[in-house]
């Protein structure tokens, strides 16, 4: 496992819900990334962990072997990869999504 990978790995196991994304919460660089945040926030969530992956191109490349998935972003909910926003989307219209936040 490389060094980012490993940042990652701790990231995700030390924080329940995490968002690795273009941009931040506040200013998201890209469309699919500023659909993840406004999922999350209608799914509840004020507060949730994030991760801007144009601040570290080790880390861009690094997520993607981490999840074994080719885009940004990426959700994980208490240490599971959830996926991206297209999954996100579909999680969040079937209630499926909101469930698995409020657990825990």
């Amino acid at each position: 496992m490389s060094d980012a990978q490993q940042r990652i790995d701790q990231l995700v196991k030390s924080n329940d819900v995490v968002l690795f994304m273009k941009g931040t919460p506040q200013f998201p660089q890209c469309g699919f990334s500023g659909r993840a945040v406004q999922i999350l926030k209608a799914c509840g969530l004020g507060q949730f962990a994030s991760v801007n992956v144009l601040e570290d191109d080790e880390v861009r490349q690094a997520v993607k072997e981490y999840a074994n998935w080719p885009t940004i972003p990426q959700l994980y909910v208490r240490g599971e990869f959830v996926g991206g926003s297209d999954i996100m989307t579909e999680m969040y219209q079937s209630g499926e999504l909101k469930t698995l936040l409020s657990q825990g």
